[in-house]
């Protein structure tokens, strides 16, 4: 009786950062997947097909709604599997497991498009196609998540490519792609926090992308003057700073220009707000390699969220 009703208490929103509707959706949208997932690592464990009946053999002692509750717990409030295997009766290693797989499905999915149920956001390539057949502005930063994790022996090469030029910290940086109203559209692959905000998202393909959609405009900051030299129709960040002896009334019109600018990119700010009410992207404390996947779960939770406000 206590594990039911431990299970009925932690799908509140208070525990999974999620509606239990949007957790509903979760539940009938991942089913399939996660089955076909389980049985491609069975298929690989065994190394071969199936020889018994279906149905035949050890049950699951976590089922799949409760993998998928436990993962957006551990993801928002960072509780040790540990302690999650104790809440839900099973061991530690299969709460890691489960976890692992559902973290993964969640990173599959991408992002939500706005307004358009059903359809989903994975590449730098779907946005751009996206803000061209919707006419939408987008806004583009980066993120830093400090990582407390191990990073290369002194002496090794390699060392200092995670520390921060800005934060002076070991951090992993992730690029992020909103809509004129904060709604999450896409994230990237986390890269080392040293390398330059503009080199990441070019990693990612955008000058590719700005060349096959020359309507689409993009609202970003001082970091990315490349694009805009390269792209100056399209990579639109703040306006210069006249000359020190331009007449008084070029500076209130660079000032006036800069604050419209800063206020139409701020939504930006506030999605990357909402992935940092998620604990695991406050301070990063795990393995560096599952820090991509993890973003990139939260991301598609928190677009899930806002698509349709």
């Amino acid at each position: 009786m206590a594990i039911k009703l431990n299970r009925a208490v932690l799908t509140h929103p208070w525990f999974t950062g999620i509606s239990r509707h949007h957790l509903a959706a979760l539940v009938e949208g991942l089913a399939h997947p996660w089955e076909v997932a389980v049985g491609d690592h069975r298929d690989r464990d065994r190394g071969g097909a199936r020889k018994r009946a279906a149905g035949a053999g050890a049950r699951h002692r976590l089922v799949f709604v409760d993998c998928l509750v436990a993962t957006p717990i551990h993801l928002r409030h960072d509780l040790p599997h540990a302690v999650l295997g104790l809440l839900f009766g099973v061991d530690r290693s299969t709460m890691t497991r489960a976890i692992g797989q559902l973290r993964s499905l969640l990173a599959e999915r991408g992002c939500a498009a706005p307004n358009r149920p059903g359809v989903r956001l994975r590449t730098l390539e779907d946005v751009f196609a996206y803000a061209h057949a919707e006419g939408v502005e987008l806004r583009l930063d980066a993120t830093e998540v400090q990582v407390q994790v191990q990073r290369p022996r002194a002496g090794r090469g390699g060392r200092r490519a995670f520390v921060s030029g800005k934060k002076k910290q070991n951090t992993m940086k992730a690029t992020v792609v909103a809509d004129h109203l904060g709604r999450t559209l896409w994230t990237d692959a986390m890269r080392p926090g040293r390398m330059h905000d503009a080199t990441a998202v070019r990693t990612e393909g955008i000058d590719a992308c700005f060349r096959h959609f020359l309507e689409v405009e993009v609202l970003l900051d001082d970091g990315y003057l490349g694009l805009r030299r390269d792209h100056p129709h399209q990579a639109l960040t703040p306006p210069r700073k006249p000359n020190t002896s331009a007449l008084p009334e070029f500076h209130e019109r660079w000032k006036h220009r800069r604050h419209a600018h800063s206020s139409d990119r701020i939504t930006v700010e506030h999605a990357l707000a909402d992935h940092k009410r998620w604990k695991q992207l406050m301070r990063w404390t795990h393995r560096r390699e599952n820090l991509t996947t993890t973003y990139r779960a939260i991301a598609g939770l928190v677009s899930d969220r806002s698509a349709n406000t």
